[in-house]
């Protein structure tokens, strides 16, 4: 028996539907560029893998150098672009990039007023919660800010990341709650190594 000739032919698209296919691939094309040049940076700074090599010594304490090197993927590079999953000299290097966004974007503009019912800290990079989600905020800021997510992404940004970090950096019990009241500020504090088993 012959198969019948509708299986065959080429699969048809219809005209209106290609263009929003075509807007897809491009859009999926473009944050694929975007993410590869991330990795592309980071892989840069990825620690050796010498059981030796001491601890960054700008940052010694960074959560990175306080467990093991971050894992890689298959393709070798990093296998996440999270902060806190960073080797110590990529995290260093993050850190400084997050800090320039933080005091030349974030806080000129969405800064407002220290009060105790709205604390900040100046010293924010040594509260591990802070670092974690202000760079989640920054890393949804680049994403939602390329022109090719569309004239939404900015509101989609300050409605669904902007916003709640905020709500959860600034509240009273939050990292920074005891920052604006007490002098000695005891939740400053950076991630330490691991105490060694059996002290």
């Amino acid at each position: 028996m012959s198969e019948p000739a509708h299986e065959n032919e080429p699969v048809r698209v219809p005209d209106h539907d290609l263009d929003d296919l075509v807007a897809t691939v491009n859009r999926l094309t473009a944050e694929s560029r975007k993410q590869s040049e991330t990795l592309a940076r980071l892989t840069d700074d990825q620690p050796s893998e010498d059981v030796g090599e001491a601890a960054d010594p700008v940052h010694p304490e960074s959560p990175a150098s306080a467990s093991a090197p971050a894992e890689s993927n298959a393709d070798g590079g990093p296998a996440s672009v999270f902060i806190l999953a960073l080797g110590a000299k990529a995290y260093a290097e993050e850190l400084a990039a997050l800090t320039n966004w933080v005091h030349n974007l974030l806080l000129p503009v969405y800064g407002r007023e220290i009060t105790t019912g709205r604390p900040w800290c100046r010293q924010w990079q040594e509260h591990p919660e802070a670092v974690a989600r202000l760079h989640a905020l920054w890393l949804a800021w680049q994403q939602l800010t390329d022109v090719q997510v569309g004239l939404t992404g900015p509101s989609t940004w300050h409605r669904d990341h902007l916003d709640p970090a905020l709500l959860q950096l600034r509240t009273p019990e939050g990292p920074f709650g005891a920052c604006t009241t007490s002098a000695a500020r005891p939740h400053h504090r950076l991630l330490a190594s691991p105490e060694p088993a059996g002290v």
